[in-house]
Parts: structure tokens; C-alpha cells; sequence
């Protein structure tokens, strides 16, 4: 398992260590849920003391972009980058995404990537999708995950056990895929995995974010699964699993095969 060169996989478990090139990087603080920028060139996670932190890709450098006040639980940060677009109506941004609960109640926050100790904004998530629109859910969501060079995002809630896609480039919309949780955008933005409950196991399915209709990837699971992620060139899912990390072709033509031990949560570095 290769994490120090570009696309390779990583695994962060909540302790100080990270795997990386089958090794374990001492990043001085904890790590939670550590999200690679997508020119693999920055780590952001949630460190021990429930703050946004960025940092080199070996812990160094650490800069506190958002710090936790306190009576709040940060998950999942992921990166939301894309260039200039729609001849200059969406400027250039880099912005972190991350869910956020308060005495229970889940949101949706962003904050830029480049801030310190910066102040998180919570996402106004608009309306969904088409004629017969109506207001997407502004709490209970979780989990979001971002891709392409549109500004698109995934996301769950767990209030209705969905998975949501999130369109930011013009218009601030947004549809529901169906039942699911842990969404995964791949790089270019068009695929989505995420985790299902099928006869008593989390599978894995995937689906294409226009075009409905997921399938199963996982159809004779026998385990759960848990954190799917795509890697930076969208032929490979990997996955978290009790008995440790796996990976199975996207398109799901074989079966998942363990490649490491460490039970944490996998990342590939762009």
C-alpha cells in the first residue's frame, strides 16, 4: 500500500498515526478522518481536541483553520476546489466541508481552506431538483464528501436514511439518490459509492450522479462495510471492514481483496 506517492491509500484510526507506503507517520496530534486536497499536496482532518486542521503530508505544518468552541462534535472534513467557472459566475475557491453537531443536531458547515482559527459557515442547502421542488432537509446531515471542478458534493442524512447530492456551481439544489449512508464522490464527480443494509450486512453500491439506479458491488457480502472512497483515477473502491482495509474494482467485476490489517478510515492521496 503505497501513501506517499500520488494516488496512493492511506488509513487514519484517531490516533497520531498514519499508514502510509505500509508505515506508520507520527503526525504529532490526532487524526481523525484525514481528507487529502486533491493535488495530494495538503491533509485536512479533525485533530484531538475536535478542531479543523490542515497540514503537510507528513503532519508538519499544521495550521488550525476552524477551532472547535467547544459542545460541538467535527467529523468527515473533505475539500471542495475548483477553478474559475461559467465564464467567471463561480470564482476559483478552495473550502472545507464538514459535518457538525450541536446537542444533537447535525448541519452541513464550509469554511475556506486557507483560513485560521476562520469562522464556519453553515450550508444553506436550497431546494431540491425539478418542477415539483420543495426544501431539502437543513439538519440531520453528515458525511459529505466533494468532487469534480464543479463544486458538487455528496452528502447522508440521518434523519431520512438517504444519500443526497448537493449542486453548488449555479444554483445552491439538490436531489436524493435513495437509501444509503457514507456517500464517496469520485474525482470527476460523476460516480458515487456508498454503504447500503441489504439482509443484514452494509454492502456497497454504486451509481452514476445523473442517472439514477444503483447496483450492488458487494452482492454476496458476508461482512459489513463501512468509508468507501474512490481512488484519484476511479478504478478502485476501498473500503473499511472488521478485519481491516479492502479494494475491489469500481465497477465491481471482482470481489473485494483485504490489502491491509489497520481497521481505520482509507483515503488515497491525489
Amino acid at each position: 500500500m503505497n501513501g506517499t506517492e500520488k494516488g496512493g491509500l492511506t488509513v487514519s484510526d484517531g490516533t497520531k498515526f498514519v499508514v502510509m507506503d505500509g508505515k506508520l507517520v507520527d503526525f504529532g496530534t490526532e487524526v481523525h478522518d484525514l481528507a487529502w486536497s486533491p493535488d495530494g499536496k495538503h491533509a485536512a482532518f479533525i485533530d484531538g481536541s475536535g478542531s479543523l486542521v490542515v497540514s503537510a503530508p507528513d503532519g508538519t505544518a499544521r495550521t488550525t483553520v476552524a477551532k472547535n468552541p467547544g459542545g460541538q462534535v467535527w467529523t468527515h472534513p473533505t475539500w471542495q476546489v475548483n477553478p474559475v467557472q461559467g465564464q467567471g459566475m463561480v470564482p476559483a475557491r478552495s473550502n472545507l466541508l464538514f459535518a457538525a453537531e450541536t446537542n444533537g443536531v447535525l448541519r452541513l458547515m464550509r469554511v475556506k481552506s486557507s483560513a485560521v482559527e476562520g469562522a464556519p459557515q453553515p450550508i444553506s442547502l436550497g431546494n431540491e431538483s425539478g418542477p415539483d421542488s420543495k426544501p431539502l432537509p437543513q439538519t440531520g446531515n453528515l458525511w459529505p464528501d466533494g468532487g469534480g471542478d464543479q463544486g458538487v458534493a455528496v452528502y447522508a442524512n440521518r434523519n431520512t436514511g438517504e444519500v443526497f447530492v448537493r449542486d453548488d456551481f449555479i444554483r445552491q439544489t439538490g436531489y436524493a439518490l435513495g437509501k444509503g449512508s457514507e456517500p464517496a464522490l469520485s474525482s470527476d464527480g460523476d460516480d458515487i459509492v456508498f454503504v447500503r443494509s441489504v439482509d443484514g450486512h452494509a454492502h456497497l453500491f454504486a451509481t452514476k450522479r445523473m442517472d439514477g439506479g444503483a447496483h450492488d458491488l458487494t452482492p454476496k457480502a458476508t461482512t459489513d462495510y463501512a468509508a468507501p472512497v474512490f481512488s484519484r483515477d476511479e478504478k478502485t473502491v476501498a473500503a473499511r471492514t472488521a478485519q481491516g482495509i479492502v479494494t475491489l474494482p469500481a465497477d465491481g467485476s471482482a470481489a473485494p481483496t483485504l490489502v491491509s490489517e489497520y481497521t481505520g478510515t482509507p483515503a488515497y492521496r491525489g
